[in-house]
């Protein structure tokens, strides 16, 4: 339901040096006529409020009251018509001197809205009143606006200003009463796996002009939706999932509907941090889960798939899932181990540009990008030095590009990489 606001228009006029205030509704006027919802109460009042009278205009009519200061309120039928009652309680009047204190009412069909020439009086019709009263009317139209109008009195002895009053109206009847709107929200599930998919369905009930579905997680909003559906799969337990609408386009209404909490069940599990090992090597995988039923795979480099901590002896780089499943859910983990190929150091190379073995070619040492090579001479004068070695950067036996003689060289390898340590020895130079 949206809430009614009675904007005042504040007109400032100066005369003769002095400042004078004259407050008006918004809906003095027929044109900005203040729509009414059924079964909501409404304070309106008719203060600073004047008449439009002109021929055929909203207040050139002479049935029920005199036009003095009129304030217009609206209301729309729903589409099969009805009865209408119309309540105006809690009357408080502007008490100045020289003013009336009673009220006028009427209810009016109008064919062209806000022209006086098209209008019909409908129901009872209130001339005077201090108190509380009522409009009534029977058998109006289906989806059609009628006009609710406010005057106040100006008769009476010494009365010089009409009376202006603050009052609350509330309608109610078969002609407007709407059936309350409501929804429901169902999910295929209150107990679900962590990561897996739960699907919540709203269902609307009485709301005609149904606008979009807003879903919310914990009263944040997560999604908007044209139809009914909203998955998701990052559900924690404890949250609770709420959705909302709002029906009918006049006084609409807004409708919430909210699941229990949410039970995830959540396994842990962890496959371990990746390894690299050597060719050859093994490696004692580190598992942990708490679930009873666990293995690993592949198994075919495995001391053993049913243990959390089996040996693995694979000849490649393999990666290896540990799976879990407790209470109907599963979860997965992975680790890689990383085979590195051994170094082959050779002990002699020929550079002789016949484009066999014509570089100090270093086998595996890609493996170790940050590798330090220093190659020195029989009396330790360093020839050749390079960080990150690979084979197209290789030694070619060569000092600042002049051959060297062919002999014996010493070199020092600084892996630098996960093994920190230094290799040693020397190679010949065949010419």
């Amino acid at each position: 339901m949206r809430p009614f606001k009675n904007v005042i228009l504040v007109l400032t006029i100066v005369l003769n040096g002095n400042y004078f205030l004259f407050a008006q509704p918004s809906y003095n006027n027929c044109s900005n006529a203040l729509e009414i919802c059924p079964n909501t109460s409404v304070s309106v009042n008719n203060i600073g409020a004047n008449k439009t009278l002109c021929a055929e205009c909203e207040d050139d009519f002479n049935y029920c009251f005199t036009v003095n200061n009129t304030i217009w309120l609206k209301f729309t039928t729903k589409i099969t018509g009805g009865d209408i009652q119309i309540n105006f309680s809690n009357l408080i009047f502007e008490n100045n001197p020289g003013q009336a204190n009673k009220l006028q009412a009427t209810l009016i069909a109008a064919t062209l809205p806000c022209a006086s020439n098209s209008y019909s009086p409908i129901g009872n019709c209130i001339s005077n009143s201090t108190g509380n009263f009522s409009l009534n009317a029977f058998g109006l139209s289906g989806n059609t606006t009628y006009y609710i109008l406010i005057n106040g009195d100006k008769t009476g002895v010494g009365i010089t200003k009409a009376a202006e009053c603050t009052f609350n109206i509330l309608i109610s009847g078969t002609a407007v009463d709407k059936a309350i709107p409501a929804m429901e929200i169902s999910s295929n599930t209150l107990n679900s796996c962590k990561d897996a998919i739960v699907t919540l369905k709203a269902k609307l009930h009485n709301c005609p002009d149904s606008s979009i579905f807003l879903w919310y997680v914990n009263g944040e909003l997560k999604a908007t939706t044209k139809d009914t559906i909203f998955q998701t799969a990052s559900l924690k337990t404890g949250d609770v999932v709420s959705v909302s609408n709002s029906c009918y386009k006049l006084c609409t209404k807004t409708i919430t509907a909210a699941t229990p909490p949410f039970t995830i069940l959540e396994i842990n599990l962890n496959a371990g941090e990746d390894v690299h090992i050597l060719e050859g090597q093994s490696v004692q995988l580190q598992g942990t889960t708490a679930a009873y039923v666990f293995s690993w795979s592949p198994e075919y480099s495995l001391s053993s798939s049913s243990i959390l901590t089996p040996f693995a002896i694979p000849t490649e780089t393999t990666t290896y899932t540990l799976s879990a499943s407790e209470n109907g859910c599963e979860a997965f983990d992975d680790v890689t181990v990383f085979i590195k190929q051994k170094l082959i150091i050779p002990t002699t190379f020929s550079p002789n540009n016949d484009d066999i073995n014509d570089v100090f070619e270093i086998v595996g040492i890609e493996n170790y990008p940050n590798c330090l090579l220093q190659i020195f001479d029989r009396w330790g004068q360093e020839v050749f030095q390079k960080t990150g070695y690979s084979f197209s950067k290789a030694w070619k036996g060569d000092f600042n590009g002049k051959e060297l003689a062919a002999g014996v060289y010493f070199y020092s390898l600084e892996l630098r990489d996960t093994e920190k340590q230094i290799k040693k020895g020397s190679v010949t130079i065949i010419r």
